[in-house]
């Protein structure tokens, strides 16, 4: 594949939608898998970059397959075809098409659901966006960073409002007015990201000296994310207590104005009011790639554009962001314990275990990086398989509602074997992939209170969650699985091949990043985050 490892892996499912365009209507279903697990098995070629000889990081995390071509440029804008990954995204793109193949696994009953219309339109825009998700991931042009997040928009808000339940319209539309106002946001910032960075240059004297290639000048504003983080002309432009944007300061601004954009895919309160709607509504494979991969959008915004380039901005904000992260795990844990529905359940347990990643960014350590972004791995593994675990469940009963469950084990041994590992590894529980993310975050919390004198504090309230977390999980697996079986469950059929086939590569996985997590993802995601947290503290030196 030459020097275009990364394109192919981005319009491999691209090229599968066209031929699930064409295709028989009897093999849809089996293009649709065969182009995912293509895309699958591609992405694995991508750990030779980070073993062996290809795993030193320098200077800004090293990248990877670069590829890099003009694309768009004019006389007072260029805008190129840039992509490459680093430790940042490559465990993001491996999560991305492992959800992706199993989510297209789990549609394979499609001729089964309540609504059954557009096999051929359903796959195409699976496919689609699975195109857009790998594409953020490995985008370091913002201008097509950008193209890529709003490629997603739509597929998702026609799987949700076509294939979903009794109000899909309603959450459909929802998702997408929510999405689209922090896409205007995330717009706003790239205009004026390009044109001050061009001020930048203007102010240098018309060209200057690039902060990442060798030999290379700027003479204009860039799109260029790497460049916008490290060049030191562009950073004290930005940095600088004279740049205003609006009558504030320009750093503040452009880091609130992207943080938000991100803050509503994550989802963070108080932007969180379309998930649950959503995950409810929603079939249960695209539960299953919203959990498990969308909401990990947020989190790698933060990380790949929030505090690179506007650490000061972070700093700023850190307290206001801690506390909306500590609300956002207990509130969602309380939502979640008070739910009768077994989906919304879930959903709102997203909300909190993703506030363990909003708390992580806040307090810009080390270590508060590396547990944010482990958390974001661990939940894409254990939501997506408590989603099809719903869906199972959903199928054979028809319902969701958790107090007329019980005793499920005993019908169904193998599905609640899988069940447990599934909700204890979404409890944190040591040993599963739950518990190293959410330890970590509060490492890096307590490591911050030299810097932050309220980061002790904010860690106490922040592991209270862990306890309402228990507490539901341990509700929830009362309720469903154990207790005396009910004479209406004692006809559901186990867990069938197919079923079994999505369950145990999560359980694996689960177990795996519990039992090794540095064998498994801090090998390779670590020595990107080290030169990150260091860039971000030499830049807050430089602009003090």
């Amino acid at each position: 594949m030459g020097n275009h490892l990364l394109s192919w892996i981005v319009f491999l499912p691209c090229i599968g939608a066209v031929v699930c365009l064409l295709a028989p209507k009897t093999r849809i279903k089996h293009v649709a898998v065969f182009f995912c697990a293509l895309t699958f098995v591609v992405t694995l070629l991508l750990f030779s970059s980070f073993t062996g000889d290809g795993a030193t990081f320098d200077r800004y995390g090293g990248l990877h397959q670069v590829e890099r071509a003009e694309w768009i440029t004019g006389e007072n804008f260029a805008i190129e075809y840039y992509l490459g990954v680093d430790g940042l995204s490559f465990p993001l793109v491996i999560l991305t098409s492992f959800v992706g193949l199993l989510s297209c696994v789990a549609s394979w009953n499609i001729d089964k659901w309540t609504i059954n219309k557009g096999q051929r339109a359903y796959f195409i825009l699976f496919l689609l966006l699975e195109t857009g998700m790998l594409g953020v991931f490995v985008s370091l042009d913002f201008f097509l960073f950008y193209i890529f997040w709003e490629v997603m928009l739509l597929p998702m808000y026609f799987l949700i409002g076509v294939w979903g339940g009794a109000r899909k319209e309603y959450a459909a539309i929802k998702f997408f007015l929510f999405t689209l106002a922090g896409s205007v946001l995330m717009l706003v910032a790239l205009l004026a990201m390009y044109f001050y960075s061009a001020d930048a240059v203007d102010a240098a004297g018309g060209a200057v000296a690039s902060g990442y290639r060798d030999g290379v000048t700027i003479t204009q504003g860039t799109f260029d994310l790497i460049e916008l983080a490290t060049n030191p002309t562009i950073q004290a432009h930005f940095g600088s207590a004279g740049t205003f944007f609006l009558g504030l300061k320009f750093g503040t601004v452009m880091f609130m104005l992207l943080f938000i954009g991100f803050a509503i895919k994550l989802p963070m309160f108080p932007f969180h009011t379309w998930l649950p709607d959503a995950h409810v509504e929603a079939p249960t494979p695209i539960s299953m790639i919203l959990a498990g991969v969308l909401l990990k959008m947020g989190g790698y915004g933060f990380l790949r554009l929030c505090y690179p380039i506007f650490p000061l901005g972070g700093h700023y904000w850190a307290y206001t962001l801690a506390v909306i992260g500590v609300i956002s795990i207990i509130y969602g844990a309380l939502c979640a314990m008070a739910q009768t529905d077994f989906k919304r359940l879930v959903a709102y347990s997203s909300i909190s275990h993703m506030g363990f990643v909003t708390l992580g960014v806040a307090v810009m350590t080390e270590t508060g990086f590396q547990g944010a972004m482990f958390q974001m791995i661990a939940h894409g593994i254990s939501s997506p398989m408590c989603f099809f675990l719903v869906g199972i469940i959903y199928d054979r009963a028809h319902h969701r509602e958790i107090n007329r469950f019980g005793g499920l084990w005993l019908s169904m041994p193998k599905y609640g074997s899988m069940a447990t590992i599934g909700f204890f590894a979404s409890l944190g529980l040591p040993g599963l992939c739950g518990f190293i993310g959410e330890i970590w975050v509060l490492l890096g919390v307590f490591e911050a209170r030299e810097t932050f004198g309220w980061a002790v504090p904010i860690a106490i309230l922040a592991a209270t969650g862990v306890i309402l977390t228990a507490g539901y999980i341990l509700w929830l697996i009362q309720r469903v699985y154990l207790g005396k079986a009910r004479e209406e469950h004692a006809s559901f059929p186990e867990a069938s091949a197919r079923e079994m086939l999505i369950l145990v590569p999560f359980a694996v996985l689960a177990i795996a990043l519990g039992v090794l997590p540095m064998q498994t993802l801090f090998n390779f995601m670590n020595g990107t985050l080290k030169v990150m947290i260091e860039h971000v503290n030499s830049i807050q030196a430089m602009l003090g």
